[in-house]
């Protein structure tokens, strides 16, 4: 009987998650060749092939499917037996920018607690100033935030963040009429930047929404109420832009950048973990 290599079963997973082989070698700080030929290794043992590669994709195969289940099953095995004698825990705190987490959320706790399992982490949402006041007291091991002007140029960049006019695919605006905005309280650096690119534009505007995170506001785009400037990334699910059909204003992009002044090793694989998940999402 062959023996299955535990780094490919990790490497598969890693592929499977992320759907992306990039993104999959930097979660386990490797190359996307080496990855490759671990993923092809591992095929060539299991006697099947796992996954179906795309120009821009990589998808599961049936047999795939079928195997994924059974190679978590291996790797928390796996960590549990190396944890039996007493793995040594970290406290990770991370906060995250509600305008950077959306539904993938599970898929990013997911990536962390497979790179680490012996890492606990701590997640606080809140706004991009909020969090990086909390990271220079040192309240934070690590923030993720929006960049939205050019008084800080520290930290990694992980991607740049495109905004857009959400709307429910429903939504009916009448010419003449102000347009009907949903919003976050203020202060919100992305409510300040909608409002100014409107009044750029001399788009008219009324708020009759306001929310207390994006997920709030995302539910009024959703139900049909109004127009919400959010990243395409985090927007909901079946919303879509309409800037262009309405004569919006284009919205600048902003940069999603990660601090941290963590060195453990621990820390450190957790964190290239969580990075290449976030880039993966706006593949």
């Amino acid at each position: 009987m062959k023996a299955l290599d535990i780094e490919a079963v990790q490497a598969f997973v890693q592929v499977a998650d992320l759907q992306n082989f990039t993104r999959a070698a930097e979660s386990i700080d490797s190359t996307q060749s080496a990855v490759s030929l671990k993923i092809k290794r591992l095929e060539d043992t299991v006697g099947h092939r796992l996954l179906e590669r795309t120009p821009r994709r990589v998808r599961l195969s049936a047999q795939g499917l079928a195997f994924l289940p059974l190679a978590r099953a291996l790797l928390a095995a796996h960590s549990g037996a190396l944890g039996a004698f007493g793995a040594k825990h970290r406290r990770l705190v991370v906060g995250i920018s509600h305008h950077i987490v959306g539904a993938e959320l599970p898929l990013l706790l997911r990536q962390m607690k497979s790179a680490q399992p012996s890492v606990v982490m701590e997640v606080r949402v809140s706004t991009s100033r909020e969090l990086l006041e909390a990271f220079d007291r040192g309240v934070l091991d690590v923030a993720i935030i929006l960049r939205h002007d050019s008084r800080r140029l520290d930290g990694e960049v992980l991607l740049a963040e495109q905004f857009g006019w959400m709307a429910a695919p429903d939504f009916v605006h009448h010419s003449g009429e102000p347009l009907p905005l949903a919003t976050q309280a203020e202060p919100c650096s992305v409510r300040s930047m909608a409002i100014a690119a409107l009044a750029e534009g001399g788009v008219p505007w009324t708020e009759v929404f306001v929310g207390g995170g994006v997920l709030t506001v995302g539910a009024a785009v959703a139900a049909g109420l109004a127009v919400a400037a959010l990243g395409r990334r985090v927007a909901p699910p079946g919303t879509l832009d309409v800037g262009p059909a309405l004569g919006l204003p284009p919205l600048p992009s902003r940069d999603v950048v990660l601090h941290t002044n963590v060195s453990d090793a621990q820390a450190r694989s957790a964190l290239r973990t969580l990075s290449a998940a976030i880039r993966a999402t706006a593949a």
